[in-house]
């Protein structure tokens, strides 16, 4: 049932704020989520043990804070490009994905955590080229 949920979270915030793109009502529901129960303790799974981000993912959905994050993190697509170049993603293989033509070293290059998004990333493996 989370998907009509957040469905129909995200069409009032955009009627309560009809200028916010889909990167900003996701950011906001992510970022006003809960991560406690209304007991103030860690929500658990189904064999109440302390829930993983795998499952809880942001939190609790809160409609309320939502409609008044504070900060929004408003990603563009075009924002993922110099993601991908910091990736080491290679133009054709960006090329594919944004079906345009990209140069990495016009479009610049960022690593992960200087990304506009509410979330972060964790390398895994070897630094090996």
């Amino acid at each position: 049932m989370s998907t009509p949920h957040l469905s129909g979270i995200a069409a009032l915030l955009k009627s309560s704020h009809p200028d916010w793109s889909p990167a900003a009502i996701k950011s906001a529901i992510m970022t006003s989520a809960n991560v406690l129960n209304l007991a103030g303790l860690p929500i658990v799974d189904q064999r109440l043990n302390q829930a993983d981000v795998f499952a809880i993912g942001a939190g609790h959905v809160n409609p309320t804070k939502a409609n008044d994050p504070g900060l929004i993190y408003d990603t563009q697509p075009m924002d993922y490009i110099p993601y991908l170049c910091g990736l080491n993603y290679t133009e054709k293989e960006i090329q594919i994905i944004t079906q345009q033509k990209v140069n990495c070293s016009q479009v610049g290059v960022i690593p992960e955590a200087q990304l506009n998004y509410p979330s972060f990333s964790i390398k895994i493996g070897s630094n090996e080229s």
